[in-house]
């Protein structure tokens, strides 16, 4: 495709109306950078860090948030920082479809929510569930966890067995084990994209612009 994926995921709160985004991780060629909204409790910056270190392909950039407002904030330096439309296209695993998706249609409603300039501005997307699913066989697997597994599986530094985890880890402040859920997640996806590019035709990614029509 001649574009290097970055790949991007949130974890939320929960599916209420006033659920908030609890962690961001985006996902490059030199590392990870993840964001995590701590709503005001305590964390440890070094102690993350290095409980991070050692599961991540690369450099660990970790910012701390006080409120989803701050996250959001860090969000949108990363992407004017970090992300060349030129060079990179944002990917995530059932984060924009077709027919729907979870990530940025979330974050969509929480930047409104706040007020906030949308920053995910001409830059191009591609949902790695439509790449690999409908160019792969993965048998009976649609979710992100199992058509890794079915395709690569390799071992990853997620603690939880379902996702509902992540919210109860919020709840307890547990901060390390739902960052590495959100950095097992953004690793998968990443890998899932280079496998996509490796395998699938550029004619057959389903691409799109961020930017709404009216920029």
């Amino acid at each position: 495709m001649g574009l290097d994926p970055i790949a991007f995921d949130i974890e939320t709160s929960g599916l209420d109306d006033d659920s908030v985004i609890t962690v961001a991780g985006f996902a490059h060629s030199i590392g990870v950078s993840l964001i995590i909204n701590v709503d005001g409790r305590d964390a440890d910056h070094a102690a993350l860090v290095d409980g991070l270190d050692h599961h991540a392909t690369g450099a660990v950039s970790l910012v701390i948030a006080g409120s989803e407002r701050e996250l959001l904030d860090a969000v949108s330096d990363v992407v004017t920082g970090q992300i060349d439309s030129d060079r990179h296209y944002l990917t995530a695993y059932n984060g924009e479809t077709w027919q729907g998706g979870f990530d940025l249609p979330f974050c969509r409603t929480r930047f409104l929510n706040h007020d906030m300039e949308w920053p995910f501005q001409d830059l191009a997307y591609a949902d790695m569930m439509e790449a690999i699913v409908d160019r792969f066989d993965t048998g009976d697997k649609r979710d992100l966890v199992g058509v890794y597994d079915q395709l690569i599986g390799s071992p990853t530094c997620d603690p939880f067995e379902d996702s509902g985890e992540a919210v109860d880890a919020y709840e307890a402040a547990e901060w390390l084990p739902l960052l590495k859920h959100n950095l097992a997640d953004i690793q998968r996806t990443r890998e899932l994209a280079q496998l996509a590019d490796r395998f699938v035709p550029q004619s057959d990614f389903s691409m799109k612009n961020l930017q709404p029509p009216g920029r």
